[in-house]
């Protein structure tokens, strides 16, 4: 995805839930004298199926190490201001058995969230993320996507649902086991595996293999806002038959 889309504690203490545990210091303050990299970690977030959760997911690169998250106190806060943004201790899990992480909380109320990381000696922020779940919830619709089967290089289309107004989509072929096998962004609605010729970002790790016939796979596809808030989350499994 590219960091346009993507993927600041003011000097206060305020009230939140009682699962937010807010932490002394600012964004600001903890980058104050590092090197730091803007709109270059690769994150979104987006509310759960029947639940009051927001999950904020990252792609963390590989040597990424100290996985922060910083959060403002509304969501009228300006959100390029780092004084506004105070970190969070939030549980940090695995997601496609670590090929991405994610960030799972209790908001009372809509936010903004930056996202860090270090990486080789600097600090990289994603750019901020709007929190929508009470105001524009995820919807989840695997209904929405149809996917051709009878050939080893599958096609994926989908729609959007009751939201519009998402500006890219994330989709991850994955196997039985949950395990990745290919990342890929587009702004097109269509997903050819594994044609790289509308992928605007790929963070695949080499090149996958051939999909094989008569054998359990999913289709995760995430459509996300230019706030990059998850409008469709989908997830369809599929077997190819050819």
């Amino acid at each position: 995805m590219k960091n346009t889309f993507f993927f600041v504690l003011i000097g206060l203490f305020f009230s939140c839930s009682n699962d937010l545990e807010l932490v002394e210091g600012t964004l600001e303050q903890y980058i104050k004298r590092k090197e730091f990299v803007v709109d270059n970690v690769i994150a979104c977030a987006a509310s759960n199926e029947n639940s009051e959760t927001v999950s904020i997911y990252l792609y963390p690169r590989e040597g990424a190490t100290n996985i922060q998250c910083y959060t403002t106190e509304t969501a009228n806060t300006d959100k390029d201001d780092f004084r506004n943004y105070t970190k969070l201790n939030l549980p940090l899990s695995e997601v496609f058995n670590g090929y991405l992480m994610k960030f799972d909380g209790q908001f009372e109320n809509e936010k903004w969230v930056i996202v860090t990381f270090e990486e080789a000696g600097k600090t990289h922020l994603s750019n901020p993320i709007r929190l929508k779940h009470l105001s524009k919830a995820t919807e989840y619709s695997p209904e929405n996507i149809e996917i051709q089967t009878n050939t080893q290089m599958p096609v994926f289309t989908w729609q959007d649902g009751t939201y519009t107004d998402s500006k890219i989509y994330f989709q991850v072929v994955a196997n039985s086991q949950s395990n990745l096998i290919s990342g890929t962004y587009t702004y097109d609605t269509m997903f050819t595996y594994y044609n790289l010729d509308n992928v605007v970002l790929n963070v695949t790790t080499g090149v996958p293999p051939e999909l094989q016939k008569d054998t359990n796979y999913t289709f995760n596809l995430m459509g996300v806002s230019e706030d990059n808030w998850v409008n469709l989350f989908s997830i369809k499994p599929f077997v190819l038959q050819f």
